[in-house]
């Protein structure tokens, strides 16, 4: 059975109807609030839900608007949630605590629904668009003392932890129609260690967090570490142990836990670069050595090798079947228009 990610279009309901369903649904859904907007009148929003088990995970997509949460609202309804977003869209902006802030496509930010906050979306050139995590308070072995003093303040994302955190949610939406049921649970513990892990990282307070949430930690570092690197046909286990201050056996024993081994993984995420260079009509002109050189094989020989022995057939007839496919279906797309 696949679970996936469940989509709600304003645009689904008449003009007139569509601002009043979204206020509903996002007070109901996330958290009451009160939202004004200049496209009341047609209102053109989307949201998506995709329920982890241990967190869930909300994408929404709307026009610019004000939103205000007030502690009469508060009273009224609390999940008791810290909310973490990735901002995917157009600039936004959130007050909470005495601390203001603007967030642009590739900043995290965090708020906390116990306590009353101002929000909203400018207007731009699309849409304002976010992935949200709630994260129960529950959940979270940090004292709310330190998490407080994130709040409201925009964290860019393009490296470091939140380069992994925000790469992960982006993966997590763009692969959540092929979820089945027992990848829920997985993905909802892998969710919560990873934001958990980010948070500790801000506030200098790994030693809070369980062996297994930083056991968690360490590996997307060292995963994102060698998917940066995969060009260098020097990249060593010695050289991946030392970057991350561990030794070469316990590298070993942390991808064997995951049922490989680090040489393996490293292959196949070579290849798997590769198969999409391959396939891709772009770079059609590209010499297969170029390709190969690329995704760190040093020669076109040791790609080919291992290349037929995972998907059953050489580069070159690989690419020559994947672009003849990409051309017959764009010749079929022009035929149908």
């Amino acid at each position: 059975m696949k679970l996936g990610i469940v989509t709600l279009h304003s645009t689904d309901l008449p003009p007139d109807q569509r601002f009043d369903w979204w206020c509903d649904l996002i007070s109901h859904d996330v958290a009451p609030i009160r939202v004004t907007s200049d496209h009341a009148a047609d209102f053109r929003a989307s949201a998506g839900a995709i329920d982890l088990d241990t967190v869930q995970v909300t994408t929404m997509s709307f026009p610019a608007l004000s939103s205000v949460r007030t502690p009469a609202l508060i009273r009224r309804s609390d999940p008791e949630r810290y909310e973490l977003a990735l901002i995917v869209g157009s600039t936004m902006w959130i007050s909470q605590g005495g601390n203001d802030t603007r967030m642009g496509a590739g900043d995290l930010v965090m708020w906390d629904t116990s306590h009353p906050y101002e929000g909203g979306a400018f207007d731009g050139p699309g849409p304002a668009r976010a992935i949200i995590v709630h994260l129960p308070k529950s959940e979270l072995p940090l004292p709310s003392s330190k998490v407080d003093a994130l709040l409201a303040h925009a964290v860019p994302a393009g490296g470091g932890f939140g380069a992994i955190l925000a790469g992960y949610l982006r993966t997590l939406v763009r692969e959540a129609q092929s979820m089945s049921l027992p990848d829920v649970k997985r993905l909802g513990a892998a969710t919560l260690d990873l934001a958990l892990a980010f948070l500790a990282h801000l506030l200098n307070a790994q030693d809070r967090l369980s062996p297994e949430t930083r056991q968690l930690a360490l590996m997307a570092r060292i995963r994102a570490f060698v998917e940066h690197n995969l060009a260098d046909a020097d990249l060593t286990p010695r050289a991946i142990a030392q970057r991350h201050h561990i030794s070469v056996r316990y590298l070993q024993l942390l991808f064997q836990r995951q049922g490989t081994t680090l040489t393996a993984w490293i292959r196949r995420r070579r290849l798997e670069h590769c198969r999409a260079d391959l396939a891709d009509p772009s770079l059609a002109a590209q010499p297969i050595h170029v390709i190969a050189a690329r995704w760190g094989f040093v020669r076109a020989a040791d790609l080919s090798k291992s290349f037929r022995a995972r998907y059953g057939l050489p580069p070159k007839d690989y690419r020559h079947e994947a672009l003849t496919r990409a051309t017959s279906a764009a010749d079929d797309g022009h035929t149908r228009r």
